[in-house]
């Protein structure tokens, strides 16, 4: 057991700032991936491709293309739901990409509020 609290074998000094600079370098690292993943865009379709939504990492909808044809005055609430499908899985993308890229630098570390 160590005499002066801290972990065993642990020296301090050197070992310690080691560790910060890998700490420091992990954050860079992190804040460089996260600069990157938000301007990514990420692009979803529905309706058999009827409508295509584009949102960027930030999660803002930077596109939204509907072709004429899902273009009917009398069933308005389907054009609604496609575009609803389209925006959403798009963001879904954003996220799971953020998430994954991100997990490869934690090593799976959950990291709350960082991403």
């Amino acid at each position: 057991m160590a005499r002066h609290g801290g972990f065993p074998g642990m020296g301090m000094g050197g070992n310690m700032q080691q560790l910060a600079r890998q700490a420091q370098k992990l954050q860079q690292q992190m804040a460089e991936a996260q600069a990157a993943l938000e301007a990514r865009e990420f692009e979803a379709t529905a309706g058999g491709g009827m409508v295509k939504a584009v949102v960027t990492g930030k999660k803002v909808l930077t596109a939204l293309e509907i072709k004429p044809e899902a273009v009917d005055p009398e069933d308005v609430e389907l054009l609604q739901d496609m575009i609803l499908a389209a925006v959403n899985e798009a963001i879904k993308q954003a996220d799971e990409t953020t998430e994954r890229e991100m997990g490869k630098l934690t090593g799976g570390l959950s990291m709350p509020g960082l991403f």
